[in-house]
């Protein structure tokens, strides 16, 4: 019998927006332990513009995509606790680029029948990224101040709003007007507009010299280095992407110099590393999304077939909330 086949996003070779493929592809069929997901709708991120350039190493060809949600349609018989016709979402998962995908069924997260499947795809990574950093990489408390780079983005509106929750000083980044006004209706209490006024003044000015507890930083090259002298002495740089490029080589003698500084380049799948972690955080973000604490905020959803188009979009840093691809259409 023929395998049946699906239309999936593809790189066969690393390289520019070019290089993604909408072709015709296998569809996969559940392994032990994997559930098939008939995906609704697949997250855009800079993973996935990192591996299509060959700054992170996959094996080729390789389907991108790393976040979705949809309906589980096919489970392995091993598989307990999913079943056919759930709602599902997850993250950390390659192959979400597509109209099906094979995924570990203990990676699933059930979706409410009151959250839309494009909500909870714009949700899983960027919401439990904004999760682990402001809850356990560098937890924040009433009172605490902290800086939040590209605070109308995909993670930084998430980020934004779990910083009000826990009655932290806010001040954020962005580019535009526009942009400053999401980040604020977000929560922020200050938003610098990093093109007009250098960051560096802006902050220890609203902060009357004294600086921030912790950076956290997505944005790489164009602001790290600056981002240390905004520190309190003994404070945390929470260094989590680089849209801007990547973060040149630099002597750690520097952070104490800036005042005994912390350094970390966290990444999610440290922060969901078992099923029970992975349900924790998924359970806040799905919770606070359900009870309308948490608002989600989708930039665009393109048909499958303009994955290049969604990634240059993002890459543009021109987007504010979430990029989707959806099989079939938008």
């Amino acid at each position: 019998m023929a395998q049946e086949t699906m239309h999936a996003v593809r790189i066969h070779q690393t390289g520019g927006p070019e290089a993604l493929r909408y072709e015709e592809a296998p569809r996969p069929e559940p392994g032990p332990g994997q559930a098939l997901v008939q995906v609704a709708a697949a997250g855009v991120n800079f993973i996935d513009i990192y591996q299509r350039e060959g700054i992170y190493k996959v094996p080729l060809p390789a389907t991108l995509g790393q976040e979705a949600a949809g309906t589980v349609v096919a489970a392995a018989p091993d598989v307990r606790g999913v079943a056919i016709g759930d709602r599902v979402a997850y993250a950390g998962v390659m192959g979400a680029y597509a109209e099906y995908a094979a995924v570990p069924a203990d990676r699933l997260v059930p979706v409410p029948a009151g959250i839309e499947l494009e909500v909870a795809a714009a949700l899983m990574l960027q919401g439990m990224t904004a999760h682990y950093l402001s809850h356990t990489t560098f937890p924040l408390t009433p009172g605490a101040r902290c800086l939040i780079h590209a605070a109308a983005g995909g993670v930084g509106l998430l980020l934004v709003q779990m910083a009000r929750r826990a009655g932290a000083y806010i001040v954020g980044t962005a580019g535009t007007e526009e942009k400053a006004a999401r980040a604020h209706d977000a929560g922020a209490d200050e938003v610098i507009l990093y093109r007009e006024q250098d960051f560096v003044a802006g902050v220890k000015q609203l902060t009357r010299g004294q600086g921030v507890h912790v950076v956290y930083d997505s944005v790489g090259q164009t602001t790290f280095l600056k981002g240390l002298d905004v520190l309190v002495p003994r404070g945390m740089m929470v260094l989590y992407g680089a849209s801007s490029g990547p973060v040149p080589a630099f002597d750690p003698q520097l952070l104490n110099q800036k005042g005994s500084l912390f350094l970390t380049r966290p990444t999610l799948a440290h922060y969901i590393r078992d099923r029970e972690e992975l349900m924790q955080r998924a359970g806040d973000v799905v919770v606070w999304v359900e009870d309308g604490a948490l608002q989600v905020r989708i930039d665009r959803a393109l048909p499958l077939a303009e994955a290049a188009a969604a990634q240059e979009a993002l890459a543009s840093r021109a987007t504010s909330g979430k990029v989707l691809l959806v099989p079939g259409g938008a």
